[in-house]
């Protein structure tokens, strides 16, 4: 049996409340004090916090005891419309009508308009062995774009993962750009090793500098060496050399799978994992960074294109057009192994 929870901002406060609970989930709401609403869901298997408002962020994810995300500055997220505002967050999508770093001359901010977007409501679907946070969001825009967005995130009982989904509808009457990541912020593991079911030759590395990396002389001669031989970064073992990041590329992946599977296995047999239809998500970015305000093992980032901003996407062809009326969705499921 299931049924559906409609959420009203009056569900949250800065006391935490329990909206629903079952024998596999307790889902409890909460205001943070910078007054960002919140919602966590909770099972045996661990527990998801969602900003059901802000872009549905997911601001925590934790599993069998291990935090899964990145370390940051941010004690709480905070109430900003760029996501280098409220960079502290586990995962969040990236776009749509932009995305990625952008150029000199694109006009976009940082990973586009959706990361910390308004969402016009919020509502849960609960199950005896699921329960999903759904969101919509209506972007608008005078002689420009029109499209809705339905973000979710599902999790499942008795499985340390969860599946994150965002649906994309052209509500205009011409075709709009579409370019989406799902930008997922995995801890920095010392020792960690990553793998996948795609080819080494596939990895490679970025070599343009965005205009907030600020390259030092032996990043620069570190990145020469990783130029010839990208697979010399498979383990986390020189965190020294991550400061600024480490960026890799990975292009048109249905060559090499139908369905991808990224693992960065830890030094204890711990084992994080996404896994995504290449088809929906052709291309992919692996960003590593360390240093002594953030520390990051983003081991996959799938995405429509290269994160380079819309211009650069533009002009390699991979930027895709969705047809007025038409909808496009992007699925991955991520967590324990």
């Amino acid at each position: 049996m299931s049924g559906q929870i409609f959420l009203n901002k009056d569900h949250f406060s800065t006391e935490s409340k329990c909206l629903f609970k079952n024998d596999a989930f307790r889902v409890e709401t909460f205001r943070y004090n910078s007054g960002v609403e919140a919602i966590t869901i909770i099972s045996p298997e661990g527990k998801v916090t969602v900003l059901p408002y802000m872009g549905q962020m997911i601001w925590d994810a934790e599993f069998r005891g291990v935090n899964m995300k990145m370390e940051n500055m941010f004690k709480e997220p905070k109430q900003t419309d760029q996501i280098v505002g409220t960079y502290g967050c586990f995962a969040y999508h990236s776009g749509l009508i932009r995305n990625g770093c952008p150029s000199p001359a694109d006009d976009h901010p940082l990973h586009g308009e959706m990361p910390c977007a308004k969402m016009d409501k919020a509502w849960l679907t609960v199950s005896d062995d699921e329960v999903t946070i759904h969101g919509d969001y209506e972007y608008v825009m005078g002689f420009g774009d029109h499209y809705l967005a339905s973000p979710s995130v599902t999790m499942h009982s008795g499985r340390p993962e969860m599946d994150i989904v965002m649906s994309v509808t052209n509500l205009a009457s011409v075709d709009m750009p579409l370019q989406y990541m799902c930008h997922t912020n995995y801890a920095y593991v010392p020792g960690a090793e990553f793998k996948q079911n795609i080819a080494e030759e596939a990895i490679k590395l970025r070599e343009t500098i965005p205009a907030h990396v600020k390259p030092t002389e032996q990043w620069l001669a570190y990145n020469e060496q990783l130029k010839t031989n990208p697979t010399a970064l498979n383990t986390l073992n020189q965190p020294e050399m991550y400061d600024p990041e480490i960026v890799f590329f990975m292009d048109e992946l249905p060559k090499y799978a139908d369905e991808a599977q990224f693992e960065m296995v830890a030094p204890d047999g711990t084992t994080f994992f996404s896994r995504f239809n290449t088809h929906e998500l052709p291309y992919a970015t692996r960003w590593i960074l360390h240093n002594g305000d953030q520390k990051v093992a983003a081991f996959v980032l799938p995405a429509t294109c290269r994160p380079e901003g819309h211009i650069a996407a533009k002009n390699s062809g991979t930027l895709i057009s969705l047809a007025s009326g038409a909808t496009k969705s992007f699925r991955i499921t991520t967590g324990l192994l």
